[in-house]
């Protein structure tokens, strides 16, 4: 018996990285998973891995800088299984340019889409399923960037964070009484894709004193399977062994977005 068993679980993000990891641990806990990304491709070598090993899980290929795209996805599910018990916002993006003097107005905008409409508008196509049978768990990963924002993060990705930070804060304490979790995951470096569009691409030595990608869904996990009487507002996370950034942030101040 697994701890998920029976559940229907929505994960974002879920081809690469930590959103890879987390679909495998949910799928080994016996939650039944929609899996959702861009690109189709990694989405189908995950659900290949959870069906060989016997479990169950569809690929939805979903661009959730698309508000109604986002929003889609949930009604998709709820018509599909009847209900969702846990939603993993996880899907992130971040711009090239990290300081305010370079971002452009696109970049910006685009963070925000992804980090903020997208988990408000998928967040909200299923909460209140979630109401009207008294439970649901809410798992957002936000990142250390919206507690500590800075050039390592950018204005952009700090801000977006912070909002979607705040918006699971919200639904807290809104909906706790309602029988609905809502946890925000707040890791600081990570070695995911999302890295590649940093100014200064960290290099393996760099990669080496971050956390891994299993790292943060195992907190995730965590969060999921506690029993409903028990709710984890926020989990912070970060590298025990600190780097010297110095390069990265002389690279960050100078990075423009491609359209200035």
């Amino acid at each position: 018996m697994g701890l998920l068993d029976g559940q229907i679980a929505i994960i974002t993000g879920a081809g690469t990285g930590i959103g890879r990891e987390a679909a495998l641990m949910f799928a080994n806990e016996g939650a039944s998973l929609v899996l959702a990304g861009r690109r189709i491709e990694p989405l189908n070598e995950v659900v290949q891995l959870i069906e060989s090993d016997g479990g169950t899980a569809v690929a939805r290929s979903t661009d959730l800088e698309d508000g109604d795209a986002a929003a889609a996805l949930g009604t998709w599910t709820l018509d599909e299984f009847g209900r969702v018990d846990i939603l993993v916002n996880n899907a992130g993006h971040s711009s090239h340019a990290r300081s305010i003097r370079y971002v452009s107005a696109e970049e910006w905008q685009s963070v925000f889409r992804v980090n903020v409409e997208g988990v408000y508008r998928l967040t909200q196509s299923v909460v209140n399923s979630m109401i009207e049978r008294g439970s649901g768990t809410i798992i957002t990963t936000s990142s250390y960037a919206a507690l500590t924002p800075g050039l390592l993060g950018g204005a952009s990705y700090s801000a977006a964070k912070a909002a979607s930070y705040n918006l699971m804060r919200g639904i807290s304490a809104e909906l706790k009484n309602k029988g609905i979790r809502a946890t925000t995951i707040l890791p600081a470096e990570v070695d995911t894709p999302i890295l590649n569009n940093r100014p200064l691409n960290p290099d393996a030595a760099a990669r080496a004193t971050m956390m891994m990608p299993e790292d943060v869904a195992q907190a995730i996990l965590l969060c999921a399977t506690l029993p409903g009487r028990t709710v984890i507002e926020e989990i912070v996370m970060s590298p025990t062994q600190p780097r010297d950034r110095t390069l990265d942030m002389e690279a960050a101040a100078n990075a423009r977005s491609p359209e200035l």
